[in-house]
């Protein structure tokens, strides 16, 4: 970790802020820059690929329902001994004896059984189309998934930077003020200044020495968010720019597009559909079923020592259900609850999507207007720093004057830095608002994962039991 700071500590304290400001000073050639960092993010961050691995095993849900069209065949095969002994009386002329016989066999054989579904009520159609229902809704979850990984890693990457910033700014201070406490006690030896400007000038050297711990504190934090959603060390960042461009042109476009598109009402909306198949594949178990059964035997010594015998039958066969103890039909009325359940949680997600919208919209005109201000507050604070040091030199102000007028530059230039990193990060948050965070939409240089492809791998698989990667 201390080698990566050192890293970050190598530049200047504008090129820090610049970096944050994104003016436009070339990055070096080495430099990682956002759309780098987002589309290693997009390719290995364990969270989103955890979700396509979700996905992945929502897919296998649609063959295990197309299973009830299909027969089910069962072999079977039985081997054995039998000893029959039997005595039978006889009444010769002579007198009384019997028959004793003993009969061995070794009876065995094999069969074949095969069971059609022909009618179950719906059952298996209801299946299918709740199944393709989950498969869609989490496709869903995955881009609402991918929206907030990539918002992560955007947002992390921002932070570094504002931090580094920031400790370069703490720790530029410090040098300033180790002068300013130099020139203080010398001033102090010729009868200039009092013991008090020396005092004051050691406190507030002692208090920004505390902030740059501080910062660098905030810093390490940043660091490993950043590694965390992104997955390597940062380097040298290049500066981050706002995605405005990529936003509609004003709040109430953004509300029409999160509330028509969004991921998460979509994923919510397929919830539904999926609740509501529930019932339906429920309540067909109160329905009658029609089946063919067809068995296929060959026996042997079955009976007798050497019989070969061959069957085989084809029956049809109706199962209707006349009353199982309830447990249907507080299954199906539990269903219908879910189902209504699901539903409100449509109302949940949209509501939830306009309060992300509204509030990240609002938070992007905010950091705009911060920085205009921040802009200002730094030009005035400069203008002010270095009047206040030109009276201080004849007398006209105090050793804690200047500490002040310098505190308040610090402090303009943090909350510039600050303002810059809140309008990329902004920027990224009403995107993301909107459903609109991807990797398509910001054309992220990454091999994108296609979800249909594992699905058409694997909806009309009949057998096998290795996955489409060889596992």
């Amino acid at each position: 970790m201390t080698e990566t700071i050192v890293l970050l500590k190598k530049s200047a304290s504008r090129l820090a802020l610049v970096c944050v400001l994104g003016t436009g000073l070339a990055a070096p050639a080495v430099a990682q820059t956002m759309e780098s960092a987002l589309s290693r993010a997009y390719s290995g961050n364990p969270t989103l690929n955890s979700q396509r691995a979700a996905v992945r095993a929502t897919n296998e849900n649609v063959p295990q329902a197309l299973s009830g069209y299909r027969p089910r065949i069962n072999a079977s095969a039985d081997i054995g001994a039998s000893i029959t002994e039997s005595s039978i009386p006889s009444v010769p002329r002579n007198g009384t004896f019997h028959n004793n016989n003993t009969a061995r066999l070794n009876p065995r054989g094999v069969g074949l059984q095969i069971d059609q579904n022909i009618f179950d009520g719906g059952k298996t159609r209801s299946s299918v189309s709740q199944a393709e229902s989950q498969v869609l809704g989490a496709r869903a979850t995955l881009l609402n998934t991918e929206q907030n990984v990539l918002l992560d890693a955007a947002t992390s990457y921002m932070n570094v930077l504002r931090d580094t910033a920031i400790l370069n700014l703490n720790r530029n201070n410090v040098e300033v003020l180790e002068e300013q406490l130099r020139q203080t006690r010398d001033r102090f030896q010729v009868g200039e200044v009092t013991r008090t400007d020396v005092a004051q000038a050691e406190a507030r050297l002692s208090q920004a020495q505390s902030q740059a711990i501080l910062a660098e504190s905030n810093l390490k934090t940043s660091i490993a968010r950043f590694r965390q959603n992104i997955g390597v060390e940062p380097k040298q960042l290049s500066p981050g720019r706002p995605v405005e461009n990529l936003l509609p042109k004003s709040l109430p476009a953004a509300l029409n597009t999160a509330l028509t598109g969004h991921p998460a009402i979509i994923a919510a909306l397929h919830g539904v559909d999926a609740a509501e198949l529930q019932v339906k594949v429920t309540e067909a178990d109160l329905y009658p079923v029609l089946g063919v059964r067809g068995i296929v035997q060959q026996r042997y010594d079955n009976t007798l020592f050497g019989d070969n015998r061959s069957s085989a039958t084809a029956v049809a066969t109706l199962t209707i259900p006349i009353y199982e103890g309830g447990q249907v039909y507080s299954r199906t009325r539990q269903a219908k609850e879910t189902a209504g359940q699901r539903r409100i949680d449509v109302d949940t997600s949209r509501d939830t999507v306009r309060a992300a919208v509204v509030s990240a919209w609002g938070a992007l005109d905010a950091a705009k207007a911060q920085i205009t201000a921040a802009q200002a507050q730094v030009q005035a604070a400069e203008t002010a720093l270095a009047g206040v040091r030109e009276e201080a030199k004849v007398g006209q102000r105090t050793t804690l004057d200047v500490l002040n007028a310098q505190q308040e530059l610090v402090i303009a230039r943090s909350t510039l830095v600050t303002a810059q990193r809140d309008r990329v990060v902004a920027s990224y948050a009403v995107l993301s608002a909107t459903g609109k965070l991807s990797a398509d939409t910001l054309r992220l240089k990454a091999e994108r994962y296609d979800a249909r492809k594992h699905y058409d791998q694997v909806k009309g698989l009949l057998w096998g039991t290795q996955v489409p990667d060889g596992r």
